[in-house]
């Protein structure tokens, strides 16, 4: 069976532009795109061979791969308790679990399937990855068993699990309207993600279903950061003075907003009510404690790894499952005081 080497030998670029070239990256030229297709062909490679003969043989082990854990994000405890619920499921059964990340640079560095191959993984669960990541295609292309977490595709060997943001972003946002706020702003992470542009529209469909219209300058990203959030909050804050209430895409977010609410000498939630979504564990310990959205993050991750498994056992069941939040009511949002 022809590999990448044999490519690289035929044509005379490096393993590296090979791999880069068969996996669609926009920095090689098309010139170059063709002659190592035209010689892969020729070869007769098969660009999942490799994967294939991984899948086969089974290593009994599963990956974990995060996109952009930084210990920037320390206090968000997203990653350790998907973690935990994907390593009780794991320790249930007969499989392993190893842990790796990568980010947009190693992206450009490494093939989704090699990284895979060096790691000798039966199956990976993807967490952290963006719309738009190079490896999100590669995982599409690729037959190695795959589950993502919180982006919504699914085919031969690719399944998700996620929960209803779009239902519960409607759901905090009623809560407002149903205290009595009509001026309500939202800080949401960043566009490429996928809970994002979910929370966004249970936002304005809550505004629209109302009567209440929309306002783009009231809504802003804070990158799902406490810092980014505190920023665009005070900005947002001393220009739309009539703004009462605020939906966070996230609990960390909300944290930012509450302090550059106390900066600016706005009460909370007297002045400002605010709500988040997550219900990490520090979110009942703000000041007020916060109202939000709580997920079952343990369970999200318990559930990936049932799903994983079942798939790499050739099961005939869904490849997708959704789970319900709740809303959680502290003390962060009041009937509108101004």
């Amino acid at each position: 069976m022809a590999t990448i080497k044999d490519i690289s030998q035929m044509t005379g670029f490096s393993i590296t532009t090979v791999s880069r070239a068969l996996n669609g990256y926009s920095d090689v030229s098309d010139s170059t795109r063709k002659l190592i297709k035209e010689a892969a062909e020729t070869l007769n490679y098969s660009p999942n061979g490799l994967a294939r003969g991984l899948v086969m043989k089974e290593t009994k082990t599963l990956g974990l791969l995060v996109s952009g854990m930084t210990y920037k994000n320390i206090d968000n405890n997203f990653v350790f308790e998907v973690l935990c619920g994907i390593n009780d499921s794991a320790a249930n059964s007969d499989y392993d679990l190893i842990l790796f990340s990568t980010n947009t640079a190693k992206q450009k560095m490494k093939t989704y399937t090699q990284l895979c191959r060096e790691r000798k993984v039966d199956g990976v669960i993807l967490q952290g990855v963006k719309t738009d990541d190079p490896y999100l295609q590669e995982v599409l292309d690729s037959d190695i068993p795959c589950v993502l977490i919180d982006i919504p595709i699914h085919s031969e060997y690719v399944g998700f699990v996620s929960t209803n943001h779009k239902q519960s972003a409607q759901t905090a946002v009623e809560h407002l309207i149903g205290l009595g706020h009509r001026q309500i702003a939202m800080v949401n992470g960043y566009p490429e993600a996928f809970v994002s542009k979910e929370r966004y529209e249970g936002y304005s469909d809550a505004m629209r279903n109302a009567g209440l219209s929309l306002k783009p300058e009231w809504i802003v990203n804070g990158n799902f950061t406490e810092e980014e959030a505190q920023q665009q909050a005070s900005e947002l804050l001393k220009a739309y003075p009539e703004i009462t209430a605020i939906f966070c895409a996230s609990d960390m977010m909300a944290l930012g907003v509450m302090k550059a609410a106390n900066e600016l000498g706005i009460s909370i939630p007297d002045e400002l009510s605010v709500v988040g979504f997550d219900d990490i564990p520090t979110a009942a310990y703000f000041q007020p404690p916060l109202t939000t959205i709580g997920q079952n993050m343990y369970q999200l991750g318990h559930e990936a790894a049932n799903l994983l498994m079942g798939m790499l056992r050739s099961e005939d069941s869904p490849k997708f499952n959704i789970l319900q939040n709740e809303l959680v009511l502290r003390s962060s949002t009041a009937k509108p005081g101004r």
